[in-house]
């Protein structure tokens, strides 16, 4: 499993050079919706994160997917993240709370 990122080129860039290969640069909302389906449909990809900016300005049905997906587990960083906690997050993913 691996992690994936998406967003702008100066958001992944911290990402690249901490070791991850699967970077995804989107500048517009089209390239971003098409990278994260992008994203979405490699099996590999075990955690998808992306900027919490970036997922208030993708379609709300493209939102609703992310917020309720399993695998890949998407993760926003920095703002509103609009949905589950990343405790809740891992629990559903992992099917234990770790924190107990």
């Amino acid at each position: 499993m691996e992690i994936a990122v998406v967003g702008t080129d100066e958001f992944v860039l911290g990402f690249r050079l901490a070791g991850v290969r699967k970077t995804y640069v989107a500048e517009t909302e089209e390239q971003l919706v098409e990278r994260i389906n992008q994203a979405l449909q490699d099996t590999d990809v075990g955690i998808l994160v992306l900027k919490g900016s970036d997922m208030e300005r993708i379609p709300q049905r493209l939102r609703t997917t992310l917020e309720n997906s399993v695998r890949p587990t998407v993760i926003a960083i920095g703002g509103e993240e609009g949905g589950l906690s990343m405790r809740e997050k891992i629990k559903r993913s992992v099917g234990v709370d770790l924190w107990k």
